[in-house]
């Protein structure tokens, strides 16, 4: 169900101008007809089920039939703070992750993180990184575009993370905390989760030692095998959606 994000001053009483890449897509990628059905959802995630009824050269012109009152949001709010990885892996963490419902993704840098981001490309990978997104969440019905953030040092994020209801750190070297019976042993409701994850070559002794310093954090183990960076958020974030969805 692609869904396609607008302004609120696209709508005119009942007609929404669809504009920019959406026409391109909805025109050549997708190759819709007059009187096909187009989702589209506003910055106030309000979702409509519409119709096209022209094309014009630069806009699509739609006819709303209907406003969806279901939300294909999460009730959980979770973001992934990730290690930096090597290669484009985080590409594909932003995808899969916005697919399953992970509302922000901050990269992290830790004291193992080989990939260094110079100031002059960082903003263009942050433009790309939002760009997957965004393509993500249109190709899932979200109704909400998540959020990319530019990347921070271990130490400078643990004054934000203290804010969450938990965070939860999968750590290779924990034994006993295991991460379903971490989410069902909560007490109390919980609504903003932070999941955070190493690189590829795992947290540092001092890695820990800082994220220790919060009282909401819980070190958890995935189970018996050694996932990989880039699935150990996807596989995190997907259990606690699980556990402590209502």
């Amino acid at each position: 169900m692609t869904t396609f994000y607008i302004e609120s001053h696209q709508i005119e009483n009942d007609t929404i101008h669809l504009l920019g890449d959406d026409v391109n897509h909805i025109k050549n990628v997708l190759r819709y007809q007059v009187g096909d059905e187009v989702f589209v959802c506003d910055e106030s995630q309000k979702r409509y089920a519409c119709k096209i009824m022209d094309f014009e050269k630069e806009t699509i012109i739609l006819h709303i039939e209907t406003i969806i009152p279901e939300s294909t949001e999460t009730e959980i709010e979770i973001d992934l703070y990730q290690g930096l990885p090597k290669s484009d892996k985080f590409e594909w963490i932003i995808q899969k992750g916005t697919e399953i419902g992970i509302k922000g993704f901050i990269p992290v840098i830790t004291e193992r993180v080989i990939v260094k981001l110079e100031e002059k490309n960082e903003a263009k990978k942050v433009e790309r990184w939002k760009k997957i997104a965004k393509e993500a969440a249109v190709q899932s019905g979200r109704q909400a575009i998540p959020i990319v953030e530019n990347a921070r040092k271990l130490q400078n994020i643990i004054e934000n993370l203290a804010k969450y209801d938990i965070v939860i750190v999968p750590y290779e070297c924990e034994k006993t905390s295991t991460l379903k019976g971490t989410l069902r042993s909560i007490d109390g409701e919980v609504k903003k989760v932070a999941i955070v994850i190493g690189p590829e070559g795992g947290f540092s002794d001092k890695d820990i030692s800082i994220l220790k310093e919060l009282n909401n954090m819980q070190l958890v183990t995935l189970g018996k095998r050694i996932l990989r960076t880039e699935t150990a958020g996807i596989v995190t974030a997907a259990n606690v959606i699980y556990e402590l969805e209502g």
